[in-house]
């Protein structure tokens, strides 16, 4: 068995053995032409783990004959793109080669460290090439950016991640017999990613080969990779487009669709503690006053599982969402709060009015603090009806606007009633 790796001998050595990114590489798509038109551009390729970004940057080298220096941001720094730059300007002033600069993982480059590239983007020195996980829109400069063209890939699909197996028994593992329950699970445990599947594959095949055994079935999947079999990508984009996801499945009622998104996370290894905070956020951001019930049943959840752990306290996390995807709707709560934040970070800084300034001493009452203020609950119906709390001169912003539903509905009512007795007051003031 060769000491390199599975996912490095089966790395395509032509732009047809790519499998997968049929939407950048089909006959007219936009990496095709870029492959076929003669000259190289500068490019970030954004995609999750395991999709072919590095092989699709060695194929670009390749295919103009162009020098390939490869960095990782991860372990490189100034130094190294020092001396990468150093060495494009030997080989274009000893052959006049071109040299492709490929960067794996790219946003993990500081300003100063993207900005180092630009002159020699510029200037044709090498063609840049960059390879992130993330969104370049939020980790990549802006001006490096804008002289490179962005190409996003998509997970392998079932589909692509079927034939990559079968490619790699026929070319590497020597006709590795899987039966088909044992590679749909080692499939849908890649998720998506090429890397991991062959990864997952080859330990399989080891262990196969150790043993003697012919076939790969159910028992030697799960005895060889255990943990490996649950499908998450703790960090980057997938992380917070599944987030995403169990949120806005809150938010738009469906609790079946809640309850798989937490399950998911959960079975991928998120940290429960996580999506309790997650949860509290949706019962104040989306239900809010609509249903009071929802922060105490999210904060109960997140006390619980903090008192029973994994796998009891799991549960009052999926009580919390179903009770959160089924609750009347909400976000008067959350527009009040932003709107208040907004006028407070550009208003002037206004004085409180006298009756509402505290007089806990001698001096303070002789000077009017607190005189004229109204007791509510000596008030009818504890309602000092008429009187003004913001300070002078501002207008009743009306931030807070209750929805129909739910509670909220009563409150509105409230409300509604509170102004015709201010209005009321007002009236009578004026005569």
């Amino acid at each position: 068995m060769s000491s390199i790796p599975l996912a490095e001998r089966l790395r395509p050595q032509a732009l047809d053995d790519v499998i997968g990114q049929q939407h950048l590489l089909g006959p007219g798509k936009p990496l095709r032409v870029a492959f076929e038109s003669g000259e190289p551009h500068s490019m970030i390729l954004w995609g999750p783990p395991g999709v072919g970004k590095t092989t699709l940057a060695r194929l670009m080298a390749q295919s103009f004959n162009a020098e390939f220096i490869a960095l990782s941001a991860v372990l490189s720094g100034v130094k190294e793109i020092r001396e990468a730059v150093e060495r494009a300007q030997v080989v274009r002033a000893n052959s006049g080669r071109r040299t492709i600069l490929f960067v794996d993982e790219v946003h993990r480059f500081n300003k100063s460290q993207q900005d180092a590239f630009l002159p020699h983007v510029e200037s044709g020195l090498f063609t840049f090439i960059g390879a992130t996980t993330e969104n370049p829109s939020f980790e990549v400069n802006s001006a490096l950016l804008s002289r490179a063209a962005v190409y996003v890939l998509k997970s392998l699909t079932e589909e692509d991640l079927d034939a990559l197996v079968d490619r790699a028994c026929i070319e590497e593992l020597e006709g590795l017999d899987i039966d088909p329950q044992a590679k749909a699970m080692l499939v849908a445990s890649a998720d998506g990613d090429g890397r991991k599947l062959l990864n997952n594959l080859e330990i399989v095949f080891r262990a196969a080969t150790a043993k003697g055994q012919e076939e790969v079935n159910q028992a030697l999947l799960a005895e060889c990779l255990g943990d490996a079999l649950r499908r998450f990508d703790k960090g980057g984009d997938a992380f917070y487009d599944q987030i995403s996801a169990l949120h806005k499945s809150v938010r738009g009622s469906n609790p079946d669709a809640a309850l798989y998104w937490l399950v998911r996370m959960l079975d991928g290894g998120t940290d429960p503690r996580y999506l309790s905070r997650r949860l509290v956020r949706m019962a104040t951001e989306d239900i809010g006053l609509a249903d009071p019930r929802a922060l105490r049943i999210t904060l109960d959840a997140a006390e619980t599982y903090e008192r029973l752990g994994s796998p009891e306290g799991e549960l009052a996390l999926a009580e919390a969402v179903i009770f959160l995807a089924c609750a009347a709707k909400s976000n008067a709560v959350y527009k009040a709060y932003n709107a208040a934040r907004a006028f407070v970070a550009k208003d002037k800084s206004r004085g409180v009015p006298e009756h509402l300034r505290n007089a806990p001493t001698k001096l303070m009452k002789e000077l009017g603090y607190g005189k004229l203020y109204r007791y509510a609950h000596d008030e009818p119906g504890a309602y000092a009806a008429g009187e003004t709390y913001l300070p002078e001169g501002m207008a009743e912003p009306h931030w807070y606007q209750p929805v129909p539903r739910g509670m909220e509905g009563k409150i509105g009512e409230k409300l509604a009633y509170l102004k015709s007795l201010d209005e009321a007051a007002w009236k009578k003031d004026r005569k």
